[in-house]
Parts: C-alpha cells; structure tokens; sequence
C-alpha cells in the first residue's frame, strides 16, 4: 500500500502540474478545487488562446522581494523539456518569433484539455466543488477539511493562486493556510491591471486607442519605458503598455508613492524632427484650423483635449500659430502627462504581486522552510511576472518540481 498520500489544494496550472508529476511516480494524489472545474485562468488566459510560456525567460522576466527564486525552476523546466513534456500529452505549440508560445489550436481549452486527460490517466484524483477550510498538522500527518469531511494526508501542496480575477474563483485562501503555519505573507497587490488616472479629460476619451511610448514615473523619476497600445476608459487608462507597466506602478500605489505617467504620442520622431513635421504640415495647410490639422497626426478625440491642455482654441488657425506654441504643441505630443491615482483593482488583474515569503521556502523543492511537508507554488508565492506567458512558466516549473519532490 502507498503510503504518500499528497492532498493539493487548487487545480489551477501550477496545481495540475503537481497533480501528475507526482502521480506518475506513483504519489496517491487527490486535488481539491472550489470551483465547480479546474483551470478558470488556464480557459481565460490570452483572451482565450492561453500564452502558455515564453522561450526566452529569466530572473529578470519577474517581480518580488527574491526575484532569483525562480532561477533554478525555469532551468529544470527548459523550454525544450517544456515542449517535448506538451507533446507526450497531446499539445502541439505554436512559437512566435518574440518567445510567446500558444497552442497550435490557438484555443486555451486545448491546453485544459491535454492536462486534465493526463492527469486523470495518472490516477489522480480530482474533487470540484470542494472548498478547503481549514488544514491542521500533528506530528506526522496533515489534516484536510472540506465540506465533506476530512482526510489524512502525508504531504500538503498549497497552489491556491491570488485574488487576482475572484471572477474567476480566485481567492485569498492560501494566504490564509501559510499565515497560520508561520508564513509570512508580503502585502499583495494587482499587476497586469489597468490604472485610475486624475485627469478632467480621459473619460471624455474613452473608446479611443492608439499606439504611444508610455513612461513610468514615480516620486518624479522615470522608472521604465514601454511602446505599445493605449486605451483611454472612463475610469483611466488600458492597453498592452499600460499592462506593462503595471506592476511598477501598483507596488509603488501601494507604498504610497506618487505615480504618474507620460504618453509620447509619436514616438517615431525625436522632440526636434516633430516640430519640423508639425511646422511643415501646418505650412501645407495654412487655413486649416489647428485641431483638423492635428488630425493628421494624432486621432481627433485626443487631439482635442490636447489642444485644450495646450490652452489653444480648436479653431484657431494654423497660419496664426507662432513658434512658441508649435514648440508647446510639440512638447505636449512627446510627454503628455497624467496622474496615477489607482489601479482597476483585483477584478480586472491578470495576475497579482505579494504573497507568501520566498525566503520561507526551498526553491529546489517548493517546501517550506518552516513545516516539513507543506509545499507552495505558482501565484500564491511573492513572485509575479511580466505580461507574454511569463506567470504561466513559473506555475509549470514550481509545479513540476513540487510534485516530483513531494513523490519521494
């Protein structure tokens, strides 16, 4: 008889992971899931099409108080191993030039599809509906308790997530579990979010999206730069940038930091070549008013607050403009600037940054330093990473390695 009896608590990617690592080397695995099926953010990731992994990540791709704990995951789960571990369950990946990898399908459900037939075909044991609440250790065996009773187990895996999307059944519960076995919990935030502005105008502008270099500011420092989409909303700010640079932005909301953010609304010219461009399309059109000649360049909702900004009237025209307010013109183009009050909250997050203390667990083996047996991994722990399959790649790994090591 088996005596590695391992309960896992969550049947999100990380939890899944564990499930059939170490029931393939021959663990009794049961997985306890609240909602009413596993993996809800495996089916919601990549608005559907699941952004499985990234080919090219490192330390450097994460956040947290120990960003190098995930060092020795990602080395044990190459991104080699990776796809050869897809193809014996049935996924075929599909790799873009930038490192981001997709199902070939390009449907997330494929993915949920491959890993629940493996872990199943593993002799794992999965239990939906089955809510968690309360996890007690005596000398050698942990106590499970859910709704329908309680259970012995040998071994515990915590790989609850955050409260990143409680939409989607995420919740605060694993924090919960670690804090009373001694862990600390970092203060938790959104990431992969979008921001609050404090702006008169960006409700005025919502529904408008175009391609801009948004600049991080925080306490009147640049902090990171990043090209890509914005998306202006009635609470704020959206768009892959803003995603981008959410991270920086929410952990510096959270310890009370000013945050701020600049919008270069045409990145391809440096602040001298936009004034010949703006001073040459204005000659071209002399008796254009000036908010239609910048529609030539910006779109027309924007440009129309930009002018007001600028303290220019829309229907001023272009031929009465002298330098002094082209070069203002111009200046409010490449560093448009707009206070950060908030972010779209845990709700709208993708992912969330906190949680429990790295240094309180083995990053060779996923288990705590402080109660032998309790291991933790994926989201749950204080390390999130960027947008581009990033968190998905340290939920596999943590995961992977969990539930290899809690099979011995």
């Amino acid at each position: 008889m088996n005596l590695n009896k391992i309960a896992i608590i969550g049947g999100g990617a990380s939890g899944l992971m564990a499930a059939l690592f170490a029931a393939r080397a021959g663990a009794d695995v049961t997985v306890y899931e609240h909602n009413s099926g596993v993996g809800k953010k495996i089916l919601a990731s990549g608005n559907g099409r699941c952004n499985i992994i990234n080919t090219t990540a490192t330390y450097e791709d994460y956040a947290g108080n120990d960003p190098h704990f995930v060092t020795y995951a990602l080395k044990q789960l190459s991104f080699h191993y990776f796809e050869k571990f897809c193809h014996s369950i049935g996924l075929i990946l599909d790799i873009k030039e930038d490192g981001r990898c997709y199902p070939l399908s390009n449907e997330a459900k494929s993915v949920l599809i491959a890993l629940k037939s493996a872990v199943s075909e593993s002799g794992a044991k999965i239990f939906t509906d089955s809510n968690v609440t309360a996890i007690t250790k005596d000398d050698t065996h942990f106590t499970v308790q859910t709704q329908q009773g309680k259970q012995r187990y040998n071994k515990v895996l915590i790989a609850t997530g955050s409260e990143a999307a409680p939409q989607l059944g995420a919740s605060a519960d694993g924090y919960s579990f670690a804090k009373q076995f001694g862990h600390e919990i970092l203060p938790t935030y959104p990431s992969l979010v979008q921001l609050h502005l404090n702006s008169k105008n960006h409700h005025k502008m919502a529904g408008v999206k175009t391609t801009a270099e948004v600049t991080l500011i925080i306490d009147g420092k640049s902090k990171e730069k990043v090209q890509g989409d914005i998306l202006f909303a009635a609470y704020g700010i959206s768009g892959l940038a803003i995603l981008d640079i959410s991270q920086k932005a929410s952990y510096a909301l959270l310890h009370k930091q000013r945050v701020s953010i600049a919008l270069n609304l045409l990145p391809r010219y440096d602040r001298a070549s936009l004034v010949n461009v703006i001073e040459k399309l204005f000659s071209s059109v002399p008796n254009h008013d000036v908010h239609t000649a910048l529609c030539g360049l910006i779109p027309a909702k924007i440009a129309t607050y930009l002018l007001e900004d600028a303290a220019i009237a829309l229907s001023t025209t272009v031929s009465a403009l002298g330098p002094k307010e082209i070069k203002k013109l111009s200046h409010l183009i490449g560093e448009w600037k707009f206070d950060v009050t908030d972010t779209h909250g845990f709700k709208h997050a993708e992912v969330s940054g906190g949680g429990v203390s790295t240094a309180q667990v083995n990053n060779k083996t996923m288990e705590s330093k402080l109660v032998e047996g309790l291991y933790f991994t994926g989201e749950v722990l204080d390390i999130v990473g960027k947008r581009g399959g990033y968190n998905f790649n340290f939920a596999w790994a943590s995961g992977m390695i969990a539930g290899k090591e809690m099979a011995k």
